[in-house]
């Protein structure tokens, strides 16, 4: 078996080693747009109005009001204006939306859409299908959660854009964990959503103390925030277990991580659960910039850092 695993490695049309690779967000060249899209026409530009949530189901989170029930977008490398007709050309990936959830907080109105089917280019088909078998035969272990062929693809889409790899401190009374997320996004000036596994630790712990601090990190910390993912699953240890700083947050007093750019701190105001996920909504107490943001660490799937590879964009990443 594990013969036939490497010929599909080896098959699999994928350029790099690794599954995600990390990167300085401001040093990445030509992102793809996000744009929502009504009968071929696009209607509006959301590549910084979304959040990425939730991943079994997708979910993506808007703070955008009356979106109808079913919204389709598409993911181009292409500068598009509202109303204009794209071609099938433009639309390097596509995602197709339903509402499951409308949120209110102070003032505030989210919507919640799980994604149905997603469709991408970034591989050729014959390699599509080589992914998707070994995604099939290697990928169901124990803990692991199995994307299914289409939701696989959806996964690989969402990642199309570069997506924040943040760090959660939660505790108090001198026990901490220190975990990374990339499942979360800022919804507007006071409000901000995290999604954590229903059922984990990490997920336990936010719930039991209600308030947390959210760290965006320096992208020369990627390995040390890879490394702090069995975190999830750990419970609370004395500071001196985690690579906290001498900083602490202004308001709770939290441990601020080595090679943190800023922070949030964030007391939890709603949430809910849907699929593996509890999404949750926070209210954003204070927030703080403690370096200039000009090399923050982000991640992309290796099937569109693929495509960017075989179209020759620049791509500085950094290979754990």
């Amino acid at each position: 078996m594990k013969l036939l695993q490497k010929i599909l490695t080896k098959l699999n049309g994928l350029h790099f080693p690794q599954e995600y690779l990390c990167f300085a967000k401001e040093s990445f060249p030509d992102p793809l747009h996000v744009y929502l899209v009504n009968n071929k026409r696009i209607v509006k530009d959301i590549t910084s109005q979304h959040l990425f949530v939730g991943y079994c189901p997708l979910v993506f989170a808007f703070s955008l009001s009356d979106l109808p029930p079913s919204i389709q977008i598409i993911f181009s490398p292409q500068v598009l204006q509202p109303n204009e007709i794209f071609t099938a050309k433009d639309a390097l990936a596509t995602l197709e939306l339903s509402l499951i959830k409308k949120q209110h907080h102070d003032g505030t109105d989210i919507v919640y859409y799980e994604v149905t089917n997603g469709i991408h280019h970034f591989l050729p088909a014959f390699h599509q299908y080589i992914s998707s078998l070994n995604n099939q035969w290697y990928n169901k272990k124990p803990g692991n959660v199995f994307l299914h062929d289409n939701l696989y693809k959806q996964v690989q889409i969402a990642y199309a854009v570069p997506r924040l790899i943040s760090l959660i401190t939660v505790g108090g009374n001198d026990l901490f964990n220190l975990f990374p997320t990339d499942l979360h996004g800022q919804a507007d000036e006071t409000h901000y959503i995290i999604s954590l596994r229903t059922g984990g630790k990490a997920c336990k712990q936010v719930e039991a103390a209600g308030k947390l601090l959210v760290s965006q990190m320096h992208s020369q910390a990627y390995k040390m925030v890879y490394g702090l993912g069995k975190n999830h699953m750990q419970d609370l240890k004395t500071k001196d277990n985690f690579p906290f700083g001498q900083a602490l947050s202004e308001e709770f007093m939290l441990p601020l991580p080595e090679q943190a750019e800023s922070y949030k701190e964030l007391e939890l105001a709603d949430s809910f659960i849907h699929g593996i996920h509890t999404i949750m909504l926070f209210k954003i107490v204070m927030s703080s910039q403690l370096e200039p943001e000009n090399d923050t660490l982000v991640h992309i799937h290796n099937s569109y850092a693929t495509w960017r590879y075989k179209n020759k964009l620049q791509g500085n990443y950094l290979l754990r």
